[in-house]
């Protein structure tokens, strides 16, 4: 389920990748959800977003194997535990996605509708202190797009690989697909951020708007390419983790530690 889950998510980013950097052949925005409804119109669109949609789910398992159960060994320190919080958020994130296209795909429908951010953003907003709670969301995503980059800069994931050319191609294409996702989920967490700050949830912005905002820059033309191309090396970077990850099943004393079961 957890190779599964990232080859779907692999195969996911390599669309978006592909959509960004022929955008202006092919229309359309650059995220997740658009990909997905734009793989919807090819032949076979249904089968192969339906497929798509188990393996997220089998992504999804793997999360919460991860977060819930400690999977990989993190521990139970403050640094552990926020590690684990964020793979629980990144479960949470792809059991939406894993149902917007097993919907889409038994019921054919197009995209058409607000961006994730958006929705959760609208949703926060509604709460209690809800644009408070949008920046603080929007730091996180912040938080969240250092750590992706660094964990490529470092090389902390060759931790969990198993790589024939530990020093060769692969580790290339992972370590500039990491620091290109990074870059994007900070932009993401900064359009959020200001949409709390501004109380206007239509400002929260998809992985399309910030490429959309990269563009914008000085030399933005090639650095939307450069980071288009690098979230086509994260879409490897997920295919290489599909074939040679390691993954260690949580056991049934993992399980208990994780929901506090006592032994008889």
């Amino acid at each position: 389920m957890a190779k599964a889950g990232y080859a779907a998510r692999g195969v996911v980013f390599l669309l978006v990748a592909a959509m960004a950097l022929f955008s202006g052949l092919a229309g359309g925005r650059p995220d997740t959800k658009s990909a997905l409804s734009t793989l919807l119109d090819q032949p076979l669109g249904r089968v192969w977003v339906g497929t798509i949609g188990l393996g997220l789910l089998g992504f999804v398992a793997w999360r919460l194997a991860q977060s819930l159960a400690d999977s990989d060994g993190h521990g139970s320190g403050s640094k552990a535990l926020a590690i684990r919080a964020a793979l629980l958020g990144s479960a949470l994130a792809y059991i939406g996605l894993a149902s917007f296209a097993i919907s889409h795909a038994l019921s054919a429908g197009g995209g058409g509708q607000s961006s994730g951010e958006q929705s959760l953003a609208r949703w926060i907003m509604s709460q209690p202190y809800g644009a408070s709670l949008a920046m603080v969301v929007g730091l996180g995503f912040i938080i969240g797009g250092v750590i992706t980059s660094m964990k490529g800069l470092t090389r902390k994931f060759e931790k969990y690989l198993r790589l024939p050319d530990a020093k060769g191609f692969m580790r290339v294409v992972c370590i500039y697909g990491l620091v290109a996702r990074g870059i994007v989920f900070a932009l993401t967490g900064l359009l959020f951020a200001y949409a709390g700050i501004t109380v206007d949830p239509d400002q929260a912005g998809s992985m399309s708007d910030a490429l959309t905002w990269l563009r914008q820059l000085p030399f933005g033309a090639l650095l939307y390419i450069l980071v288009s191309l690098g979230l086509a090396a994260f879409g490897l970077y997920n295919l290489v983790e599909a074939r040679y990850r390691v993954v260690h099943g949580p056991s049934l004393n993992d399980v208990e530690k994780a929901v506090m079961i006592p032994r008889s």
